[in-house]
């Protein structure tokens, strides 16, 4: 593992160039998958709790290509 902050930074830069640069529809999808991460990692703490409230995220309505 390197610590060259420079490599870093410009590391964080690409990636962030690479996620600007794709289409609308994809990075919702990415932003679906990792909902999907978020519910599986809390798991059993939200089913729980009865005071949460419960709601079904608004489909996305994407154009045909």
């Amino acid at each position: 593992m390197s610590f060259d902050l420079q490599k870093i930074l410009e590391s964080k830069r690409a990636l962030r160039r690479n996620l600007a640069a794709r289409p609308v529809a994809e990075k919702l999808r990415m932003l679906d998958v990792l909902r999907e991460r978020e519910l599986a990692i809390r798991g059993r703490a939200v089913a729980s709790d009865s005071n949460a409230v419960r709601e079904e995220p608004a489909p996305y309505r994407i154009k045909p290509v």
